[in-house]
């Protein structure tokens, strides 16, 4: 058994990734019926919070059924974090989570996100304060270092361990990166290696099979797979996972009537929590991936990225069951 704090999990659970415009409400409904053990939200900016900006409060918004869930929250003014705890705190989460990982410039320019991964000091002195400051567990997501020279991730967990975070998910790669190449795992195991760790090591980074999740727990020996990209329009991936840790083999891929049924449902849902204009536009990014692999597709696919009302995308799935609705999946 993994515990956060005192959350209980599973051995060896599996987290959905905090992932920008993707880990919201309806999706993470989607991961979760689908086996995923613990979901994050979209990270959320503690200057946005403060300043009650729309885009920012929306995100607090989490329902009974996802938990255990963290909210995630970034920045880089001790000042403006604590006070998000505060406003994060009424949303009653699980478990709030601190973004030092987001390489994106625009978040990275202020401090934050992978930024601080310059100032480790702050990065500590920052943690410290947040765990102070509220009686939930207070986890973090970060990178392995700033660049190649700068890697001491051992330290920094061993470092924010002291300070009272309750678990830490490191993805594989450094800020300089990005997302390119492939993630590093060995200084992950490093940190879990470590004797003076007790706190769950969660890997996260190229974990797209249900191979690379068994390697990632018997290999490497981390307690647990965070899981971004390999999800987004692919809410099966979790359950892919756990039947192949119970089987060692893989599972049916779901047929046509459950990926145009998820879609539909998928939708729904969005334009329920965001309204139609936003909820039409922001599932389009998973269609790509719940219909890959089906041949002659692609004037479909372009139909429901370019759709702007949900009557029309649902007319359009309809149109995808009846004409393909026999596809096999391989």
């Amino acid at each position: 058994m993994v515990k956060i704090g005192d959350i209980e999990l599973p051995d060896f659970p599996l987290l959905l990734a905090p992932m920008e415009d993707v880990s919201d409400p309806p999706f993470r409904a989607l991961c979760k019926e689908q086996g995923a053990d613990v979901v994050y939200t979209e990270f959320i900016s503690s200057e946005g919070l403060i300043r009650d900006a729309a885009k920012s409060t929306m995100k607090l918004d989490i329902y009974e059924k996802e938990r255990p869930v963290g909210i995630q929250i970034f920045g880089a003014n001790l000042d403006s974090m604590l006070k998000s705890v505060e406003i994060v705190e009424k949303s009653n989460p699980d478990i709030i989570d601190i973004n030092f990982g987001c390489p994106v410039k625009k978040v990275v320019s202020k401090g934050a996100g992978a930024g601080i991964l310059k100032d480790i000091d702050l990065m500590v002195s920052l943690t410290e304060a947040m765990v102070k400051h509220t009686k939930l567990p207070v986890t973090v997501k970060t990178r392995l270092g700033w660049d190649h020279d700068s890697i001491k991730i051992v330290e920094v967990a061993e470092r924010l361990q002291d300070v009272g975070c309750a678990s830490i998910a490191i993805h594989g790669r450094t800020r300089a990166q990005m997302y390119k190449g492939e993630a590093d795992w060995r200084p992950i195991a490093e940190v879990k290696n470590n004797p003076r760790m007790h706190i769950p090591v969660f890997g996260n980074g190229d974990v797209d099979s249900p191979e690379k999740a068994m390697l990632m727990r018997d290999e490497f020996g981390l307690d647990g797979a965070m899981i971004g990209r390999a999800s987004i329009g692919y809410p099966w991936f979790f359950r892919e996972v756990k039947h192949y840790f119970e089987t060692g083999t893989h599972m049916a891929k779901p047929t046509m009537e459950e990926r145009v049924e998820a879609a539909r449902r998928h939708l729904q849902m969005s334009v329920d929590w965001k309204g139609e204009r936003l909820g039409v536009f922001e599932t389009r990014r998973h269609y790509a991936n719940y219909f890959r692999g089906i041949p002659h597709f692609k004037e479909y696919r372009q139909r429901l990225v370019t759709t702007d009302d949900s009557a029309g995308v649902f007319q359009v799935l309809d149109e995808v069951y009846e004409k393909f609705g026999d596809h096999q999946f391989v």
